[in-house]
């Protein structure tokens, strides 16, 4: 009998956003999460007219977090995780309240605005019987999860070389102060001082991390803000050194023209080398040294791999891509939950991304902030 779906409530993610969407897709693909309640948006017209877009139930339509928290918890069927889809300066808070509060936590990215708010929060989440996990969902492409994989068995020998980059062009240009997607992006006091880095940064960073299993101990990092008056970074350049010896580099940029979500990683062991794009998702070379290169694709008929092959849908051929990895957060997530309704662990939980890759991908936007500041001085990560 199947386990019923997981009570979901959501912050944000109201008429105008973006990534509020992403999330409920996400979170319905496998039919593993219903949305019950919902604090759409700080406006309350806002959130009662984005309520009823999603039919969610007028009294379960919130002004605040607060409220949502406070009446979900007095009910019998009231929420069992929260979707927090706000700007980053809200992260922290709701997700403190909701920890507190004992439900479950399923962040997007960055985990918060600062590195002093992550380590408070990471102190919370691990005195705090709720699960919390963050929406790095390029981590649930089973190509990414099958690259990992060949990585730790030895497939590419020891790791020399990361190289990652994640450029876009959406913010060559000025964009007008009506752009809600841009405004609060390049605003400090809800993006924090990293722009883009904090923004899609992040996520090449915790690729590398993921793929790789190698930790950064140190950056030299070059930020630049081209668009004149903007406030913060639209163009990062670090260089890497890893604590096992290798090197690397990240690039990341949103004023790259003919970029339009450009993800790409290659790693390379004194063995063999990888290399998958996030635009051609089902498809992962291995280059072998001296030999032929060799095609991976996302086919569940060879791929030797449990954590890649649960994550695919659909037969090979037809293309699956990023609301489909995304979804595999999700899902992997209800497992957890679904599990914790019965007093059990699962493994999937250690290859979902949590609060620990939420402090690390804070330390490495705190070194590279200094880095910079530091005429690019080398920068160790905090400890």
């Amino acid at each position: 009998m199947a386990a019923p779906r997981i009570r979901l409530g959501m912050v944000g993610g109201g008429r105008g956003a973006f990534i509020g969407a992403v999330h409920r897709i996400a979170s319905r693909i496998d039919d593993k999460y219903e949305l019950v309640a919902g604090a759409l948006s700080s406006n309350p017209e806002n959130a009662k007219a984005s309520a009823e877009d999603l039919l969610i139930a007028p009294d379960r339509a919130y002004s605040s977090y607060e409220e949502m928290f406070k009446d979900e918890a007095a009910r019998d069927d009231g929420i069992e995780a929260v979707a927090i889809v706000t700007p980053n300066h809200m992260h922290f808070p709701v997700a403190k309240a909701a920890l507190e509060a004992g439900i479950n936590v399923i962040c997007d990215k960055p985990v918060t605005r600062t590195l002093e708010e992550a380590l408070e929060l990471e102190k919370i989440a691990k005195n705090s019987d709720a699960f919390f996990a963050l929406t790095h969902n390029y981590s649930g492409y089973p190509l990414v999860r099958y690259a990992r994989e060949m990585v730790e068995r030895g497939d590419i020998g020891n790791i020399r070389l990361v190289q990652v980059e994640y450029p876009q062009e959406w913010m060559t240009e000025p964009q007008p102060d009506d752009n809600k997607q841009a405004s609060w992006r390049t605003d400090p006091a809800r993006s924090g001082a990293a722009g883009c880095l904090g923004d899609i940064g992040t996520h090449a960073f915790q690729l590398a991390r993921f793929i790789s299993g190698q930790k950064v101990s140190s950056v030299c990092a070059d930020l630049t803000a081209f668009v004149p008056g903007r406030p913060v970074d639209d163009n990062v350049h670090v260089m890497m050194r890893f604590e096992n010896g290798a090197k690397g580099m990240l690039w990341t940029s949103q004023v790259a023209p003919g970029c339009e979500n450009g993800l790409r990683i290659r790693i390379f062991g004194d063995k063999a080398g990888l290399t998958w794009a996030q635009e051609n998702p089902n498809e992962l070379w291995l280059t072998p040294l001296a030999a032929p290169a060799q095609r991976i694709t996302r086919r569940d008929d060879y791929l030797d791999s449990d954590i890649a092959v649960r994550g695919i849908r659909i037969p090979f051929g037809h293309p699956e891509g990023y609301l489909e990895a995304f979804a595999t957060i999700y899902t992997d997530v209800a497992e957890v939950l679904q599990a914790k309704r019965e007093g059990k662990t699962v493994d999937i939980e250690s290859w979902i991304p949590g609060i620990d890759t939420g402090v690390e991908g804070l330390k490495f936007i705190t070194a590279v902030l200094a880095s910079s500041e530091a005429d690019s001085r080398w920068t160790p990560l905090n400890p």
